[in-house]
């Protein structure tokens, strides 16, 4: 499976050469938001809140300094697809 079209805000990381790059050696369509539109992308917006909310009761939980963040983030990630809980369960 490949990417035809990637719907992104208009962050520096989505807007530099590089990406540009990318996208077109991949013929990739490209697809922004329009600024401070979040809601346009509605989806990735929900998944990374679901992604925050996790890290940080994930913190609280264990009582864990925010130092923690990073390896928080990256725990909640993979995981999140295999249960069927919300992050409070």
């Amino acid at each position: 499976m490949s990417i035809k079209s990637l719907r992104s805000d208009r962050s520096g990381e989505f807007l530099s050469n590089n990406f540009n790059h990318f996208c077109k050696e991949h013929g990739i369509h490209r697809k922004l938001t329009t600024p401070y539109t979040p809601e346009q992308n509605g989806v990735a917006e929900r998944k990374n809140r679901t992604v925050v909310e996790m890290a940080r009761i994930m913190l609280q939980m264990k009582g864990l300094s925010n130092d923690f963040w990073a390896e928080a983030v990256s725990t909640s990630r993979p995981t999140e697809h295999l249960t069927n809980k919300d992050c409070y369960e």
